[in-house]
C-alpha cells in the first residue's frame, strides 16, 4: 500500500495541455459563504472518484440571530482555445459539470451568473446582440458565428474575441470562426441560517479528468529526470511503492513500457474559509479509484485503504491549507501492472 504524506504542493487551477494526446483537468471544489463569524462549518464529508464528486456539508449557526448568506459554486473558467482540450464532461451545457444541490434534503434551484471576457474585457453584451451563447466549446456558439455579419466578425476577430480557421481548400469562403473568449461561471444562491441549528447542504458534480494516452514521466525504462517527474512527484506524492508498481509493470511488458495511461483529478479545498474560525470542525475525504487494477497516488496524512478501490483520511479542526490532487494510472489492457 502506499505510503503517503502531507501535500506541500500548490494545486493547477487548470493544466495546460502537454500534448495531442493530453487533456487537461480543470480544478473544481466546494461551497464558498458569503463572510460570516456566526457560521460554523461542523463537518465536511468530500468523496473523489473520477465518474463523481459529492460533499455533505454540516452547517451551524452559532448565534440566537438568524443569519442571511450568499452560497455560491465556483465553477471553473474554460477558454475557447483551440490549443488545448480541456476536460468538460457536458461540453454542449452551461452546467457543464453537471451540478445539484440540496439544502437539508430538499433539491435547491440556484442561479447562475456568467460573464465572458476577451483579453480581460466583459464582451457579454457584444455575444448578447449577436444571439451567441457564452459556452465556447458549445455546437450552438460555434453554429452562431458562422451566422456573424461579416463586418462583426472583422471586429470581433481584431478585438481577440475569435479567431478564424481557412477551410480545408484554403480559401476564405470556407472560413470557420472559433471561439477564443473565457467564461467564467458561478452557481449561487441566499440561505437562511436559522438561530443555533445545524443545516445540511450537499452536492454533487462530475469531476474534470484530464488524461494522458500514456505514462508521461517514465521513458526507456526509468523515471524522467525533467521537470514533469518532478512536478508529479511533489504534485501526486509519488512514493517508492508506486514507482516499483511502475517498473514492474514496464518490466512486465515485452516492450519494456508500462501499459497505463493517466487521469488526473484537480480539487480545489483552500477556496472560501469565510465561516468561523475558516476550519472545518471534522473532516472526511473518500477516494475512490474506480477500478481495483488502476495505480493510484495523491497526498494526505494517515491515509487507509478500507476497500478494494476506496480509501480514507481523517483530520480535525481541519485548516485547509492545501489542495487535493489525484493521479491514477489506468491499465491499457488487462495485464498491466499490480494495483495499490
Amino acid at each position: 500500500m502506499l505510503q503517503y504524506v502531507l501535500s506541500v504542493a500548490l494545486a493547477l487551477f487548470a493544466v495546460p495541455a502537454l500534448a495531442n494526446d493530453t487533456t487537461a483537468e480543470l480544478g473544481t471544489g466546494g461551497l464558498i459563504l458569503s463572510r460570516s463569524d456566526a457560521v460554523s462549518m461542523q463537518s465536511e464529508d468530500l468523496y473523489i472518484s473520477p465518474e463523481k464528486i459529492t460533499v455533505d456539508y454540516v452547517f451551524h449557526n452559532n448565534t440566537d440571530k438568524d443569519v442571511n448568506a450568499i452560497v455560491a459554486f465556483p465553477l471553473p473558467d474554460i477558454e475557447g482555445n483551440p490549443e488545448e482540450m480541456p476536460a468538460i464532461p457536458e461540453n454542449q451545457s452551461d452546467n457543464f459539470l453537471g451540478f445539484e444541490v440540496t439544502i437539508d434534503g430538499a433539491p435547491a434551484k440556484p442561479q447562475l451568473e456568467q460573464k465572458v471576457f476577451a483579453v480581460g474585457i466583459d464582451i457579454g453584451a457584444d455575444l448578447k446582440a449577436q444571439n451567441v451563447p457564452f459556452n465556447p466549446f458549445g455546437d450552438a456558439a460555434k453554429a452562431a458565428l458562422a451566422k456573424l455579419p461579416k463586418t462583426v466578425a472583422e471586429d470581433w476577430e481584431n478585438r481577440g474575441i475569435i479567431i478564424d480557421d481557412t477551410g480545408s481548400d484554403g480559401t476564405e469562403a470556407n472560413k470557420v470562426y472559433t471561439p477564443w473568449w473565457q467564461l467564467r461561471s458561478t452557481y449561487w444562491w441566499r440561505s437562511t441560517f436559522p438561530a443555533n441549528k445545524d443545516v445540511h447542504v450537499s452536492h454533487r458534480y462530475k469531476p474534470s479528468v484530464g488524461g494522458t494516452s500514456s505514462v508521461s514521466f517514465f521513458y526507456d525504462g526509468k523515471f524522467s529526470e525533467g521537470s514533469q517527474y518532478t512536478s508529479y512527484k511533489t504534485r501526486f506524492c509519488m512514493d517508492d511503492a508506486f514507482e516499483d508498481a511502475v517498473r514492474k509493470a514496464a518490466k512486465d511488458d515485452p516492450d519494456g513500457y508500462p501499459k497505463f495511461y493517466e487521469n488526473r483529478i484537480a480539487y480545489i479545498l483552500t477556496t472560501g474559509g469565510n465561516w468561523a474560525n475558516g476550519s472545518i470542525g471534522k473532516f472526511k475525504l473518500t477516494v475512490d479509484k474506480g477500478n481495483p487494477k488502476a495505480l493510484i497516488s495523491f497526498c494526505g496524512d494517515n491515509v487507509k485503504k478500507v476497500g478494494p478501490t476506496t480509501f480514507e483520511t481523517a483530520a480535525q479542526d481541519l485548516y485547509p491549507e492545501h489542495n487535493i490532487d489525484i493521479l491514477l494510472l489506468e491499465p491499457s489492457d488487462d495485464g498491466a501492472g499490480g494495483a495499490n
